[in-house]
């Protein structure tokens, strides 16, 4: 991509030029110096030196030595840290002090400490709530082939791979491949895309070189995090330019597809370049840059979710039971049987001589893999100025920046072709205070909807009405070919003619003519195509994906523990502001008339920009009590958003710890979530089902709400009908298969949560054991269900039910057996569950130092959902496998310098459920990762050669995902040049 290369090109080019910009003079201070030793007395790199009380630090190069700049008063004290050490405090007392450190090893978590649990320091062991913590060193020796990719080796955790640049994680069931209920934060900014109404994985956040930690949260955190954190929490920490300084350089080459079933064996490159800078340590910046391209994995699976037995199909013909004439298959566009979407039904079929029921046939349609570009790419660019007013208070300015392209799943597939997302934040943070201010832009670039562009692709070959004409003719010709007759024998064969008749001259994948029309749908902003019932619409129909918008988030924090005595207090609050720009095809101004919608103006605009906000604030009290060995939390969250009424959280905890190393605790939380942007305000128009957002004023001259049937009913009844030949008086015959919708206005879900858990480290501090509970009730899941509007007339009338019927898809002139009729309009609705539903589960995880520096460490996570005796309005789909494990065995130095890691994963098979049609089952996954690490502490240098599914054991993650397979890489880290830090 052109854009691409010029901006990695300018980054490099400016990295280049940084250390002769680099130079300072320090006025009023002085240098200290040292070095820093393991108990064996071998240098220990990468160890932190901070001085206490503030935020002024460094760390270690590779051969152990540190230097520290500053002009604090003596005496004053440094802190040394490093993983898997016990901390050493030493005071200072005049600038000619010589330090010799030696750290001596502890257990690895028994002084690990963590944010996110009560946005406050807290030591990993005493966490209110489950929590788990990636650290430098356990990212770097995870043999996933990124550090993101690590998280799916915690336990509980669940990753969902829509794309090489976009995996989502998940945690205790509902999962989905746009998970709107998982939060994740990058230096406290929100990643998730608003208008792709999808979150971004790492296609925007921290580079290899600069990420610091990540803590994950599995479950509710509804309650200091807001509405948007019900299914769980991830917290990425970035590197400190202040620590953290010099320039650094990352390379990693790799293959996939190595088998060459859905792609030749593709390579695959990531670059990433970091340098950092502080200056008299009151003055710091660091910049990064990475890019990565390589070629996706593929969604090639072609299961026929529509089998001819159900009654979307053909079960009237036991004919086409091995040859489906109804085919929905997965990973592929335009042949939507399931839904109705891309059908037609044809009359008048006589087969051994006897009169048949209307058959139902999908149009054709396009595979996902002719459909997308497999080759994707990502940069990211980020920069920090860091300024320090005080000991303990910095003012900073943040700018993020992600290009990217890929496939994720919304509804439908939507290939990201050069969207980009831009951060920028301002933040002021001190001892006991955070004040934080960002903006997050988004253009979706040149992405488009894969839909849309397989249904056009068809259109722009023959019309619905035509296609069908041309089929019909085509088995009465075939009947003609063969013994002048349809029979059993060969109805089938008659199908597969009349298909390639109806097909004869459709664009086909691979030429020149395919292409040409691909780029111009793609290229257009309507998915409509031009008929005698949308005569504005473009000839070709469009697929484009164009959505721009601004989110605005302001939000601080206080702690007051020191002006309250008897017990310490955090209070906060926050608000976001979402500014869409109408495109007249994805989001609307619902100000103008429905006709007007999505019609430009003079001016090009599609009306005034929308605006959808939240505010809340929280407060915390937290009391130590029975000489510290019971801590109690308290906390309560109000959200508020227009629409709805304000939301109460509350959270109520219990940490008891007999001694240090044994922790007990209990957690009870309620959560809320506001639907998210798209499904509140969405207006997309889809293979000419609209899909509309949950908000009640869109229903407004629609009708949807109290004026329509379900999907599911108007399937059985059409089934019922076709049957006794779908004439008006078999459609009024079996109306009371038809159930009224009566969609009730949205409201946010609601999540109730307890959960009980323990961690200890046990055996001389050689086993950490960390096992939880809990148990979830769901209250007005929200979710879709799709819904048909009789036109110009109310449901339960004769007229609503004649319109129900397959053939009166489009309004209809009258025959012998039928009335004339409007039609029907379908909506593709978000709203809530009627049932309440309930989850419970458990996670066990156990780390064993053994021998040395050998390591064995294993987890396993059981979750499930109680089942419902009655029906829903949609399908919830838990899609989370009952048990999963991870076990890994390694040492990080077998010999000197020399590391390896090697992790097994199981999950059981599972069935995955859509709430629209997408449903199946998901098998068993059984791989191995495995990596070697060689670190060169002369050349500051580390190399990495590894795998994930060493031996390539092919698997989905969901129904209609990418097909996964081997991934072999081999990296190069250089760390702390031009510094003689390194980390």
């Amino acid at each position: 991509m052109t854009i691409s290369t010029k901006i990695f090109k300018t980054a490099i080019l400016f990295f280049a030029l940084l250390p002769a910009l680099s130079y300072a003079q320090l006025n009023g201070s002085y240098l200290l110096s040292g070095q820093v030793n393991d108990d064996k007395g071998q240098p220990l790199p990468g160890a932190t030196v901070t001085i206490k009380g503030t935020t002024n630090g460094t760390s270690t190069d590779q051969q152990g030595h540190f230097s520290i700049t500053t002009n604090a008063k003596f005496p004053f004290t440094l802190v040394f840290n490093e993983i898997g050490y016990s901390p050493q405090e030493f005071l200072i007392k005049n600038a000619n002090s010589k330090l010799a450190v030696q750290l001596t090893t502890q257990s690895l978590l028994i002084n690990e400490v963590v944010v996110t649990a009560s946005r406050r320091e807290e030591k990993l062991l005493k966490s209110p709530v489950a929590i788990d913590k990636l650290d430098i060193r356990a990212l770097k020796e995870s043999p996933a082939p990124t550090f993101y990719e690590a998280l799916g080796n915690v336990k509980g955790v669940q990753m969902t791979t829509s794309s090489l640049t976009l995996q989502v994680p998940n945690t205790r069931g509902f999962n989905s491949p746009n998970n709107f209920r998982f939060m994740q934060l990058v230096d406290g900014i929100d990643m998730q895309s608003a208008t792709l109404g999808v979150p971004l994985g790492n296609a925007i956040g921290p580079t290899e070189l600069d990420i610091q930690s990540i803590e994950i949260t599995p479950g509710a955190a509804a309650a200091l995090y807001g509405t948007n954190a019900i299914s769980g929490l991830a917290n990425l920490t970035t590197k400190s330019p202040f620590t953290y300084q010099g320039l650094s350089f990352y390379q990693r080459v790799g293959i996939n597809h190595t088998d060459g079933i859905d792609e030749p064996p593709s390579g695959l490159t990531e670059t990433a370049i970091r340098y950092a800078k502080a200056f008299n340590n009151k003055f710091a910046f660091k910049i990064n840059a990475s890019y990565l391209q390589g070629v996706d994995w593929r969604s090639n699976t072609q299961q026929d979710q529509n089998p001819n037995n159900l009654k979307t199909a053909n079960p009237l013909y036991p004919e086409l039971n091995n040859d489906n004439a109804a085919y929905d298959g997965w990973n592929k566009y335009g042949d939507d049987a399931l839904s109705g979407s891309n059908t037609v039904t044809i009359k008048g079929i006589v087969i051994n001589g006897v009169a048949r029921a209307p058959l139902t046939v999908a149009r054709t349609g396009y595979n996902e893999v002719d459909l997308v570009d497999p080759k994707v790419s990502n940069v990211k660019l980020d920069a920090t100025l860091a300024y320090k007013l005080g000991k303990t208070t910095e003012l900073s300015y943040g700018y993020r920046f992600g290009l990217m392209d890929g496939v994720f799943q919304r509804g439908n597939k939507i290939e990201l072709n050069g969207a980009t997302v831009q951060n920028h934040k301002i933040e002021l943070k001190g001892k006991n205070f955070l004040v934080r201010g960002y903006v997050s832009l988004e253009n979706t670039g040149n992405s488009f909807n894969v839909k849309p562009l397989a249904d056009n692709l068809d259109l722009n070959h023959a019309s619905n009405t035509a296609w069908a004409a041309t089929y019909k003719s085509a088995l009465t010709t075939f009947a003609n070919n063969n013994g002048g007759s349809l029979t059993s024998a060969n109805f089938a064969a008659a199908t597969d003619f009349a298909r390639a008749a109806a097909d004869a001259g459709r664009v086909l994948p691979g030429t020149d003519a395919f292409n040409q029309l691909r780029s111009t749908i793609i290229g257009i902003n309507n998915w409509d195509i031009k008929s005698s019932l949308i005569p504005t619409a473009p000839v070709t129909g469009g697929a484009a994906l164009i959505q721009q918008s601004r989110m605005y988030n302001g939000e601080a924090q206080w702690d007051l523990s020191d002006k309250v005595k008897i017990f310490d207090l955090l209070v906060g609050g926050d608000v976001r502001v979402y500014q869409i720009i109408p495109d007249g095809n994805n989001f609307v101004d619902f100000s103008r008339s429905i006709a007007d919608r999505n019609t430009a103006l003079p001016d090009g605009s599609f009306g005034a920009d929308v605006y959808y906000k939240k505010f809340g604030s929280f407060a915390q009290i937290t009391k130590t009590v029975f000489d510290d060995k019971l801590k109690l939390f308290g906390s309560l969250r109000w959200d508020y958003n227009p629409y709805f009424d304000p939301k109460f959280t509350p959270r109520l905890a219990a940490v008891y710890s007999p001694n240090e190393n044994n922790n007990f605790r209990f957690t009870y939380q309620l959560g809320y979530r506001f639907p998210s942007l798209f499904e509140a305000l969405s207006y997309v128009n889809n293979g000419r089902v609209k899909r509309v957002g949950s908000l009640p004023f869109i229903d407004e001259g629609l009708g949807y709400l109290e004026n329509s049937y379900t999907q599911a009913s108007v399937a059985t009844f059409n089934a019922a009908a076709a049957a006794q030949g779908s004439t008006d008086a078999a459609a009024l015959a079996n109306r009371n298969l038809l159930q009224v919708a009566n969609l009730p206005p949205a409201r946010p879900e609601q999540i109730t949560s307890y959960e009980i858990g323990y961690k200890g480290v046990l055996v001389d501090n050689k086993v950490f054991l960390d096992v939880d509970a809990y148990t979830n009730q769901y209250n007005g899941f929200l979710g879709q269900i799709q819904v048909y509007v009789p036109n110009g007339t109310t449901v339960g009338t004769d007229a609503a039910v004649e319109a129900m019927l397959d053939a009166n898809r489009d309004p209809t002139t009258a025959t012998s057996t039928n009335s004339a009729s409007l039609g029907q309009s379908r909506y593709r609705v978000y709203t809530n569950a009627k049932n309440v539903y309930n989850a419970y589960g458990s996670s066990a995880g156990l780390t064993y130092n053994f021998y040395k520096k050998y390591t064995v460490s294993g987890n396993a996570s059981f979750n499930k959902m109680v089942g419902q005796n009655a029906d829903d309005i949609f399908i919830t789909g838990f899609n989370t496998p009952q048990w999963t494990t991870n076990l890994s065995f390694g040492n990080r130095e077998v010999v000197k310098n020399l590391g390896f890691n090697i992790v097994y994963k199981w999950q059981q098979a599972y069935v995955w459920q859509s709430q629209l049609v997408i449903t199946g089952n998901v098998p068993a996954v059984s791989t191995f990762d495995a990596q070697v690490t060689l670190k060169v502490p002369a050349y500051k240098a580390s190399f990495k050669v590894g795998a994930s599914d060493i031996f390539n054991n092919r698997y989905i993650q969901y129904a209609g995902g990418p097909t996964i397979g081997g991934l072999y890489y081999a990296s190069v880290t250089l760390d702390g040049l031009l510094s003689g830090s390194s980390k």
